[in-house]
């Protein structure tokens, strides 16, 4: 009798995972993958994840206690792929994926990169592995996280912010591209082509606040082969009241609004403009407000 229930069992067992192999089943997960590909520099961060939900739990110093490694998620490590050397915490970490572990604590977080990409959550964990260790302080969130997140969020050229969060705790990780050398050759290579970017070139320039100059030159040539461009106009605006040339300044917002004329974008260019001459009148100088 024992016999023919365990072959009996061992039938089921078999025609269940026929079903699920040829019925293809698939059945919604407590704890779904997520994918996050954010263009950062010129590259990209890419993370695999999954998503944990609070459902009536509470998390932090429970469910996951402090002072021990976290996975970071749920099921298989969470992973973070940069697409370029980067500068996290005054630490330089080489492109490549990572896993990224935490040991959570009441004021403070330990992040951890390590190089075990392929472990079920935290086991297989080796601290031999780690590639990076760091602290950064937990932020208290006045509204509740439900499900654990993870965001790439304010970004510029060069520079954003890992983002976790979950229940009333946020963590904010600094990220720095370590990309200046490649640029600068490339801008070098661009410059010295048939088709030269100027506009592309001044436009990053004016952003990074740098090379205003050769900004203002760039700008000039690329009107000169597209003097309606408002949007160019407004660039040299921008930059020619950084260089504290008044007169110049003025005068591209009012080609600016003028060649604007018409547009879609009229009363953007108008507003930005006039903001940007009453700046000027008003004695208001420095880098730009980034609200355009």
């Amino acid at each position: 009798m024992f016999m023919k229930r365990l072959l009996l069992s061992a039938m089921l067992i078999a025609a269940t995972v026929t079903t699920f192999a040829q019925g293809g089943l698939k059945l919604p997960s407590l704890s779904p993958t997520a994918k996050v590909s954010q263009e950062f520099a010129t590259s990209s961060i890419d993370i695999t994840y999954s998503r944990p939900s609070m459902r009536n739990r509470k998390i932090f110093g429970d469910l996951v206690q402090y002072g021990n490694v976290w996975r970071t998620g749920a099921n298989s490590a969470t992973k973070v792929k940069f697409g370029e050397d980067v500068e996290i915490m005054g630490n330089k970490v080489k492109a490549g994926e990572y896993a990224l572990y935490t040991i959570p604590g009441k004021e403070s977080w330990e992040v951890i990169l390590n190089t075990g990409t392929g472990n079920w959550g935290a086991d297989g964990y080796s601290k031999e592995t780690d590639v990076l260790r760091f602290n950064v302080k937990a932020i208290r969130m006045e509204g509740m996280c439900q499900t654990f997140t993870i965001n790439i969020t304010d970004l510029t050229y060069n520079t954003c912010k890992l983002e976790l969060m979950w229940e009333r705790t946020r963590l904010q990780i600094p990220v720095k591209a370590l990309n200046a050398d490649a640029i600068a050759s490339s801008i070098d290579k661009a410059i010295n082509h048939t088709t030269i970017p100027y506009f592309q070139v001044a436009n990053y320039y004016n952003e990074n606040n740098t090379n205003l100059n050769l900004a203002s030159e760039y700008v000039t040539k690329a009107l000169e082969q597209d003097p309606k461009a408002f949007y160019m106009w407004w660039l040299k605006a921008r930059i020619e009241k950084k260089l504290h040339h008044n007169e110049k300044a003025i005068e591209a917002a009012k080609k600016s609004m003028e060649t604007a004329k018409g547009s879609s974008f009229e009363a953007e260019y108008i507003h930005n403009n006039t903001k940007l001459i009453n700046e000027i009148q008003k004695g208001e100088f420095g880098t730009d407000k980034k609200t355009y």
